[in-house]
């Protein structure tokens, strides 16, 4: 992984130059490029304004509108190479990481990827932070599907909430099925959103500490981030599922 851990390294430092004021080679980049999008575990970790910039000059109508200074244009950039680096750094990951981000990335680009990528980032240095990215992502995913299928719920509501009133608009609720496998399975997969629930509560950054306070190891963020992942996953798809027109 060393070398293509130096490569995506020059691919980002050149899209770093390009966006602040240098002339880069367009060669170079397209060459850079299809090393990584020829690779479909990498391409899913690849930013997305590489996937759809198929040169340095589309790569340059995109920067210059999205960012005026180029102090936000390098941050960005970096921010956005972070899953893929991190991902080489170690060495690859778990081959679900790839997929679980290409299916959020096209879910919603915006935040719930976001969210995602974080957690996968945060998994090792920054367990706390993990395990608060992991609820997040979940909040995301329900709300926009609610938001989708124009169920009202409060703002304030906690994960367990927004998970019932999804898996009931999805008719993934253990109540609307009779078949005992079925019930078993949802209940399950009720029983892992109420659990990362409490782990964040008890376990992650997201509250106060008492004076001998719980410090979660990367192995509990890891199962965090591994679980949330997999819901998201499978709330996307049964939501894509219930939305296409029936052949």
């Amino acid at each position: 992984m060393s070398d293509l851990l130096e490569q995506a390294e020059t691919l980002q430092s050149l899209l770093v130059s390009h966006a602040t004021g240098g002339s880069e080679n367009d060669a170079d980049y397209r060459q850079l490029r299809q090393i990584f999008i020829s690779d479909p575990q990498l391409e899913a970790l690849l930013p997305r304004f590489v996937r759809t910039s198929r040169n340095l000059f589309q790569f340059w109508e995109f920067i210059k509108h999205k960012f005026s200074h180029y102090a936000e244009r390098r941050a960005y950039i970096w921010e956005e190479f972070q899953p893929l680096i991190t991902f080489l750094e170690r060495g690859g990951l778990h081959p679900s990481d790839a997929t679980v981000s290409a299916a959020l990335e096209e879910f919603d680009a915006s935040h719930v990827h976001a969210a995602w990528s974080k957690a996968l980032d945060r998994r090792q240095t920054d367990p706390e932070g993990a395990i608060t990215m992991a609820r997040t992502l979940l909040e995301s995913v329900c709300k926009h599907i609610l938001d989708e299928l124009s169920v009202t719920y409060e703002e304030s509501a906690d994960l367990p909430r927004l998970y019932r009133l999804t898996a009931e608009a999805l008719n993934l609720s253990p109540s609307q099925h009779t078949e005992q496998v079925f019930k078993q399975v949802l209940g399950g997969c009720t029983a892992v959103v109420e659990g990362l629930g409490s782990l964040r509560n008890r376990l992650s950054d997201s509250h106060g500490k008492g004076r001998m306070p719980v410090k979660p190891a990367a192995r509990h963020a890891e199962l965090a981030v591994n679980l949330a992942g997999a819901m998201a996953q499978f709330l996307v798809a049964t939501w894509r599922a219930r939305s296409e027109p029936a052949a």
